[in-house]
């Protein structure tokens, strides 16, 4: 069992015409809600809850006028914890978060007034977005804008929950639960607890998201995007002098032309990335009108966001459900696969990954690695995947992250005396020779472990030779803790290569 509908017996067809995205239970699947979507939609709930969104932004304004936000209020407005319960965001190991503290509600209180100085009076967007401060260099990024938006439309996920849970669950399977801060009291000015009843699994309770609140990777309105098309969002900008003054201090904050090589070969050194994303910074700093350009021309595509939010709902719908389910299948009928039990980590884990090395191999189970024909290239989402295989260990599988040298990929143990780390890598990342040469070898002396195993993905022939001259340069070509699966969609591949 892996999915909402597995561990409460529903039928996926239930949930479906409800709605509702079927999360997994095991870890976070990385999904999160986009607060654009709810502009954007034509469902009268959805337009409500965002006016509802700038109603508590307003009120934080309010405060931010009236001067530095004492350390209670920061804790009373602003830090939040993470809603672990909708199993949706960037967790590998399970669901849980770090949500919004301190740090994040001091960055925000202090810029209410600068982000949204016009809100509630916008000329150039139609409306004010949640978003916005993301857009700002003040240490509020994409995750706490995730958070954030969870947290301020808990009271709707809440009831969006109870009413499914009513209406196909089983008395057993639900129960009655005090959960805090699910609305704002704007006479108390406080969040307010409410008992409302809600699926109940493993000690906590269950929050179900409708899928067209959805997206994976970034917000419709975000960063990157921003800097990506800084250019054409400046020359779009109807103020000519305001675009030549935009476009002179831009180019100010960038480094000197400098004339590099000889003769014919002479050519300008153009700014690094980073170069040029400090001078697009400033220059939001400087004309923070900008992002309003950049906002309505986000908020002009609509249909665009929610297009493209519903593909990327397909893709983990494809990816982790579709697939994963398959994969599941297919190794249950692999000698009990899951029925695996040997004396030691090392000897569990590297079984189960000789396991899924014949699945992937020779039973179709590469299927499970693409979508649409292309495959998936993202370590993230392959070590969720190989988490969700996992589910019925004994064993516990977790995120190694506390061992002061950064994060490996898995630490599979059963005590403290037995731990194995297990590193599942691309063939195609660049540093796979560093990492096979070093990486592991820190975190096994940081862990207090001597045994890992290093598992490598590979696509064709072109990667999977690759792998081999690394291996050989590093004599690491007989090693049986680094297993090499081929994941290629074209049989037979590199196996055959000699």
């Amino acid at each position: 069992m892996v999915f909402f509908t597995d561990f409460f017996k529903i039928k996926e067809e239930t949930l479906d015409s409800y709605g509702a995205f079927n999360i997994s239970l095991i870890n976070d699947l990385p999904l999160f809600i986009d607060p654009f979507l709810l502009f954007g939609s034509k469902k009268e709930e959805y337009i409500k809850l965002h006016h509802n969104i700038l109603d508590y932004l307003t009120f934080l304004k309010s405060k931010s006028k009236i001067g530095k936000a004492t350390d209670a209020e920061i804790k009373s407005w602003y830090k939040f914890s993470e809603v672990k319960q909708n199993w949706l965001g960037y967790s590998v190991s399970g669901n849980g978060g770090s949500g919004l503290g301190e740090k994040f509600g001091k960055a925000m209180s202090a810029n209410m007034h600068i982000v949204y100085d016009d809100l509630n009076k916008e000329i150039i967007t139609t409306t004010s977005h949640l978003e916005k401060v993301g857009l700002f260099q003040i240490g509020v990024g994409k995750d706490n804008i995730s958070d954030f938006s969870c947290n301020l439309l808990k009271s709707y996920l809440l009831e969006y929950t109870e009413i499914f849970a009513k209406a196909h669950l089983k008395k057993n399977q639900v129960k009655e639960i005090n959960v805090g801060k699910v609305y704002f009291d704007y006479e108390l000015q406080r969040w307010m607890p409410k008992r409302i009843t809600l699926p109940y699994y493993n000690n906590d309770f269950i929050i179900l998201t409708p899928k067209d609140l959805l997206t994976k990777d970034d917000n419709w309105i975000n960063g990157n995007d921003l800097k990506g098309n800084f250019a054409s969002i400046c020359s779009s900008i109807p103020n000519d002098q305001l675009r030549s003054e935009i476009h002179n201090y831009f180019r100010s904050k960038l480094p000197a032309p400098v004339l590099t090589g000889k003769g014919r070969r002479k050519k300008i050194k153009k700014p690094t990335q980073k170069q040029n994303s400090y001078a697009i910074n400033e220059t939001i700093q400087k004309f923070p009108e900008i992002l309003n350009y950049y906002i309505k021309s986000k908020e002009e595509n609509k249909e665009g966001a929610k297009n493209i939010s519903k593909g990327k709902v397909q893709e983990v719908e494809k990816i982790f459900n579709e697939n994963v389910s398959k994969l599941i299948n297919q190794l249950t009928e692999q000698s009990k696969f899951y029925e695996i039990s040997h004396t030691s980590s090392f000897k569990e884990a590297i079984k189960r990954v000789e396991f899924l090395k014949d699945v992937i191999e020779n039973k179709d189970g590469y299927r499970l690695f693409y979508f649409k024909g292309q495959p998936i290239k993202r370590e993230a989402d392959l070590q969720v995947i190989y988490r969700l295989t996992w589910y019925s260990s004994p064993y516990d599988v977790n995120r190694e992250v506390n061992n002061g040298r950064g994060p490996v990929d898995y630490a599979v143990s059963k005590g403290a005396k037995d731990k194995t780390l297990v590193e599942f890598k691309l063939a195609s990342n660049s540093k796979l020779k560093m990492n096979l040469e070093n990486q592991v070898g820190v975190y096994e002396k940081a862990s207090d472990t001597q045994q890992s195993i290093k598992v490598i993905l590979y696509f064709d022939n072109f990667e999977y030779l690759k792998v081999i001259e690394i291996l050989k340069e590093l004599k690491l070509e007989k090693e049986k803790s680094i297993i090499l699966i081929d994941s290629g969609n074209n049989k037979p591949s590199a196996s055959n290569v000699k």
